[in-house]
């Protein structure tokens, strides 16, 4: 990733010196090679005006001008008469036919040339101006400076090689500033890299924030660290209750096979003494029945186990009405209440109490948390479920009258397979499951002393209003 980003900087660079300095290159050479033309323009009309008298009177032409002018300048002059006959050549012999130069019969019949051609015998490029050397309309003859072009290609490649150096440098440093900017980019992502392989393998130790990483990424570390922490709590909970379970199925499974190798050790029993029957009939139907219960007590737990698991799933939230469930649940559970000589009373406000919770799932915690009070609360007492709402919260509090709990088991009651009396019949996992729900709901169940003895079961879950 970071090559290819350095990559993408280099090019993107690149792209933009070739856009600017393509131009500018083309522009300076056109610029030089107009100015040398421009000049040596100027100075073959001023040739052409000292040698304009003496080819119009037919005198003796003095080649001192054409001379002194190619050793100053190195280039060379070429005077021909009007039949084209070189009168001064600076370079060559005098005499020679050149009427049959393009530029000089240009020139000849009174236009200007101007060109580059390439010279092989000197090979190199030489730029060529012709002129006429006229007076009063009639051409008495041409002019033609021959320029090389040597030190203009000179310059220009000097402009071009400085332009490139120019851009090398610059293609380095965006290079180096590049791949310095990409590895600040890719180091998160390379952690993120690593800590995802580490969670694959099992390794699901959060890694240390890098505060150095950009906002996005970091918060996509927090997510996954957050990720890693949820998925080791459920997996702990997992193992733990795969464990717990794996105990609490041990004794009735024992009890139940107990119970049946002693129908086994009755029935054989039976087949040796007929006059046993009686007594052997007797002791079967009593085994059976423990058997039974034992089975019943098997089933219950492995129904309450699924429930546990159940809970445990992440569902959507819906709207749920707190002060609806409750008169329900108290109406459901009235007559439970009156076979134990329990009062339920109900304490909730006009208005709705409307909180996003599980579907289902907060008539499940109210059933477990009424099953639990009614069976706490002494005879002749009261039940007192209360419903309110503090703004962002919506409140359920069921308080009895009960012998309570103390400190230690308060904090126990929600553990799985707890229960405060083992003589009596129960799973252990009812607050367990309750727990669960209301976890899901991101609400809290909390158990706490009541006044002036008794305990108080409160379920706080977020209003639907402010919850997100």
């Amino acid at each position: 990733m970071t090559r290819r980003l350095v990559l993408s900087y280099v090019l993107v660079t690149a792209l933009i010196l070739v856009l600017l300095e393509v131009p500018l290159a083309i522009f300076f050479q056109q610029r030089e090679l107009d100015r040398l033309t421009v000049d040596a323009e100027r100075d073959a009309t001023v040739l052409a005006t000292i040698y304009e008298d003496t080819l119009e009177r037919g005198l003796t032409v003095d080649s001192t001008p054409a001379d002194e002018y190619a050793v100053r300048t190195t280039v060379r002059v070429v005077v021909v008469d009007e039949a084209g006959f070189s009168i001064v050549d600076t370079g060559a012999r005098v005499d020679r036919n050149f009427s049959t130069r393009p530029e000089i019969a240009e020139a000849l019949t009174g236009n200007r040339s101007v060109g580059i051609r390439r010279s092989e015998t000197l090979d190199t490029e030489l730029l060529y101006i012709a002129v006429p050397v006229a007076s009063g309309g009639t051409v008495h003859g041409a002019l033609r400076l021959t320029v090389d072009t040597d030190e203009v290609t000179a310059r220009i490649w000097k402009f071009w090689i400085g332009l490139m150096a120019i851009a090398a440098i610059i293609l380095i440093v965006m290079a180096g500033v590049g791949w310095i900017i990409a590895r600040s980019l890719t180091r998160p992502v390379r952690r993120l890299q690593l800590a995802a392989d580490r969670f694959s393998h099992g390794d699901l130790n959060p890694t240390e924030t890098d505060t150095r990483a950009p906002p996005e990424l970091a918060a996509l570390e927090t997510a996954l660290n957050e990720m890693a922490r949820r998925l080791d709590g459920l997996i702990g909970r997992q193992r733990a209750f795969v464990a717990d379970a794996s105990h609490q199925l041990r004794t009735p499974l024992t009890a139940l096979r107990l119970r049946l190798e002693n129908l086994q050790s009755v029935a054989a029993e039976g087949t040796m003494d007929n006059q046993l029957n009686s007594a052997m009939n007797s002791t079967i139907d009593d085994e059976l029945s423990r058997a039974i219960r034992e089975t019943e007590r098997l089933g219950s737990l492995v129904g309450a186990l699924l429930q546990l698991a159940t809970a445990e799933e992440s569902a959507d939230l819906a709207a749920t009405d707190l002060r609806e469930i409750a008169h329900d649940r108290v109406d459901i559970w009235t007559a439970t209440a009156d076979l134990s000589n329990v009062s339920l009373r109900l304490v909730a406000p006009s208005s709705a109490v409307v909180v996003l919770a599980v579907p289902g799932g907060l008539e499940q915690v109210l059933d477990n948390l009424l099953d639990n009070a009614i069976e706490a609360a002494p005879p002749d007492t009261s039940v007192t479920v209360s419903v309110r709402s503090d703004g962002s919260h919506g409140q359920i509090s069921i308080a009895d009258l009960g012998a309570g709990l103390g400190d230690d088991d308060k904090r126990r009651a929600t553990d799985r397979f707890w229960r405060a009396d083992d003589g009596k019949p129960g799973t252990g996992l009812g607050l367990s499951i309750a727990q669960s729900i209301v976890d899901a709901c991101h609400g809290t169940l909390s158990l706490t002393d009541n006044a002036p003895t008794g305990l108080v079961a409160r379920l706080v879950i977020p209003l639907a209003a402010v919850s997100v």
